[in-house]
């Protein structure tokens, strides 16, 4: 039995993928520079290997990080499968109780103190979600296009996105839509995914021009373009999904010739809003669809039908949500990144400076320690949320390229090992891994350029912190050691 496991172990190292702990230790080499460029003062004259400094504490974190992550290879990856329920339960319960145990920080309640440290219960809670859709998902029976079985996968993901959100932690709670890309990959239609996105240009488009007028037609031109896509878009899906060319030229001659008619008419005779006639021929097109799939028996009109419904129904209650759901803070970022309002030394301060930082910072960077706006503080969070501006001033073009190349690989890599994997469980919950660290990379990168909105993720493996470091480590070791055990014997699934 000795020689048996012993011969499994060696196995086990010899599987390892070191190619993405290479990735995984370039990573963290590159993030603890990145905090000494951002956390260093030169008036305290303080050591960057000093406990005291945030650079020192980070190597603590970091050691504890190989730790961590060496005994998770140690141990079985049956364990992770057959308590993925349990660890998914534990973490629920944690989440739920977060806001009862945390102090107020900045407005939210999800740190929560043991002792000198804090740490944060929604970072651990991506590798429990993880874990237990790759246990349901690949489950024997499963088939993500019954009702039943999607229905319970999207709990599984929504559940902590909710208890999250009673954290008052918006920012953690997005992160978990990333596991949506692991449905596509597992077979969920890609209408679903189209939905989603069209959901953002619906709001996106509603919102940036809804104050803007038509010229000499009282009609917004938000309004009017996200009601043109609606039409555009159930023509377009059945052609795709109904392969009906007749009923989508129907709509598209007689719905959209119909509102170029009232546009002229609306533009050179009698100015009225366009939009009544545009939510008319909406409904006449949802009739229309209804009338279709009750004739020819063909269910995917009712869901195109369905569809159109919905995206009239979600860009009408966008502006509502905007404006009285969401905090004031998260409603001024999308408006200040809309371009709807310019507020430099406000909500607009953080990504204006970063922008400066990493624009200051050339092609080759100003060197180590050299950093004038960071080391003038002028960029607040800058070794955690916006640590990317921190590489683009010390390393330049040249740095922040090689950093994105670095995540591009870990990716890739990634992706490479899910597709290896025997078992659906194996699969699944590398899938899982990837979308988390590529929403991060993607959500992070982008806030500090301008190009999405500021939510407060870190980036991962250089953002300070412990949480965000062990949570990293054990969402990508637990796959690691997964992806080890491929070749062992196991019983059949």
């Amino acid at each position: 039995m000795e020689r048996l496991t012993d011969e499994k172990e060696k196995g086990v190292w010899r599987s390892l993928d070191w190619w993405t702990i290479l990735i995984y230790v370039a990573l963290l080499a590159f993030g603890w520079i990145s905090i000494c460029g951002a956390s260093y003062d030169f008036d305290q004259e303080g050591d960057i290997f000093s406990f005291e400094a945030r650079s020192g504490m980070q190597i603590i974190w970091i050691a504890t990080s190989f730790g961590l992550g060496f005994v998770l290879l140690l141990l079985s990856d049956r364990i992770y499968e057959t308590f993925a329920y349990f660890i998914y339960a534990f973490l629920l319960l944690l989440l739920f109780v977060t806001p009862f145990l945390a102090p107020d920080i900045k407005g939210s309640h999800s740190w929560i103190k043991v002792g000198p440290f804090s740490f944060q219960s929604a970072e651990f809670a991506k590798c429990a979600t993880a874990l237990a859709l790759a246990k349901f998902m690949s489950s024997y029976g499963y088939n993500i296009s019954r009702w039943k079985d999607f229905l319970v996968t999207l709990a599984l993901i929504l559940v902590p996105v909710v208890l999250i959100i009673l954290q008052r932690e918006t920012g953690s709670a997005l992160v978990y839509l990333a596991f949506f890309l692991v449905l596509y990959r597992e077979g969920m239609p890609g209408s679903v995914l189209f939905a989603g996105v069209s959901a953002v240009a619906y709001f996106v488009v509603g919102v940036r021009f809804e104050h803007t007028m038509m010229g000499y037609v009282p009609t917004s031109v938000g309004e009017f373009l996200v009601l043109a896509m609606v039409i555009l878009f159930t023509v377009g899906m059945v052609r795709v999904y109904c392969g009906r060319s007749l009923v989508a030229r129907n709509i598209l001659v007689y719905g959209g010739g119909l509102v170029l008619l009232v546009l002229g008419f609306s533009w050179w005779v009698i100015p009225f809003n366009v939009k009544w006639v545009m939510l008319a021929v909406c409904i006449g097109m949802v009739v229309y669809l209804c009338y279709m799939a009750l004739r020819e028996r063909i269910l995917h009109y009712f869901y195109i039908a369905l569809f159109a419904v919905g995206s009239i129904g979600f860009f009408y209650s966008a502006d509502y949500v905007l404006n009285h759901v969401l905090e004031e803070h998260q409603r001024v970022r999308i408006n200040v990144l809309l371009g709807l309002e310019d507020d430099p030394a406000g909500a607009g301060y953080n990504v204006n400076q970063a922008k400066i930082a990493i624009g200051s910072g050339g092609l080759r960077g100003k060197g180590f320690l050299n950093g004038t706006q960071t080391k003038l503080k002028y960029v607040p969070e800058q070794d955690t949320d916006f640590i990317f501006c921190t590489v683009g001033e010390e390393e330049g073009f040249w740095g922040a390229a090689g950093v994105l190349l670095l995540f591009l690989m870990l990716v890739l890599r990634l992706i490479h090992l899910a597709e290896r994997q025997p078992y659906a469980f194996g699969r699944i919950y590398g899938y899982g891994v990837m979308s988390v660290f590529l929403f991060h990379v993607f959500i992070n990168v982008g806030m500090v350029l301008g190009l999405t909105p500021v939510i407060g993720i870190p980036l991962p493996f250089f953002s300070y912190g412990g949480s965000s470091l062990w949570g990293f480590t054990i969402l990508l070791f637990v796959f690691l050691r997964i992806d080890a055990g491929r070749n062992l014997t196991r019983r059949n699934s």
